[in-house]
């Protein structure tokens, strides 16, 4: 197993990118802390794992409240007696050009998609770094390299997000701490529904797939899950400060 013994703390956990990323390492051997705003949906998920004989437990977490997810990360390290991968998943995507979006919207993305991160990776150094490092994941998007039409507020929190991994990334390589950014493109999740509307309805967004994106499909959750492990096991560990892209080339 590649993730024997090693201790994993994942936000958004409760569906989708989050669920199927935390499943993958639960298989793997990592104990993994599985955290959602929504309880039941992280309950189901450690249940499912549990059936399986894979270890989990379900906390319920808003990630925007600072000091709720730094306690609840301090509180995994402490109970389990180290922390070997953080994966900063939770998210916000609001549709919309420059004058659709509301100033609060904005906040609300920065919130989520840009602060959120910052705490939780501030919130890990110091049982990574007692222990001689870690894998810090955090969640971005192809929409980080690239630009999405009329998605300014997700465009311009994802391509922020990917600077600071990039940043911590550099101040934190000589203490084998990681910082690696996952950047997914269209996923069939229900996290679509901004990029749904802003294309003008589902059937729009399954052309634009069909016709835009090289490998004319979705990507699978368990795609992406794949690439988490590796970001959280040995096998990536030369890796740091990578944007890691898996999008069927659509950014190409």
């Amino acid at each position: 197993m590649l993730l024997k013994n090693k201790v994993a703390f994942v936000t958004g956990a409760g569906s989708g990118i989050g669920a199927a990323g935390a499943q993958a390492m639960a298989r793997e051997g990592a104990y993994v802390f599985v955290t959602d705003r929504d309880l039941k949906s992280a309950q189901a998920l450690v249940q499912s794992l549990d059936v399986e004989g894979c270890a989990a437990e379900a906390i319920q977490l808003d990630v925007t409240d600072d000091e709720a997810l730094t306690a609840a990360i301090t509180h995994a390290a402490h109970v389990k007696g180290r922390l070997d991968i953080l994966h900063s998943h939770a998210g916000l995507q609001i549709e919309g050009k420059l004058e659709d979006v509301a100033v609060a919207d904005l906040d609300a993305s920065w919130a989520l998609n840009v602060r959120a991160h910052f705490v939780a990776a501030q919130a890990a150094i110091t049982p990574m770094r007692a222990q001689g490092g870690g894998s810090v994941i955090i969640t971005s998007s192809n929409s980080g390299v690239q630009y999405d039409r009329e998605m300014i507020a997700y465009a311009t929190t994802k391509h922020a997000v990917l600077a600071m991994t990039r940043q911590m990334a550099a101040d934190y390589a000589k203490e084998n701490i990681r910082f690696n950014a996952l950047c997914p493109g269209f996923i069939d999740t229900p996290f679509n529904r901004g990029f749904e509307i802003q294309m003008g309805g589902r059937r729009k967004l399954d052309e634009y797939v069909e016709t835009t994106i090289p490998m004319g499909r979705f990507g699978t959750v368990e795609e992406i899950a794949n690439a988490i492990v590796f970001l959280a096991s040995g096998n990536s560990s030369f890796m740091t400060g990578h944007a890691l892209v898996i999008d069927g080339g659509e950014c190409i």
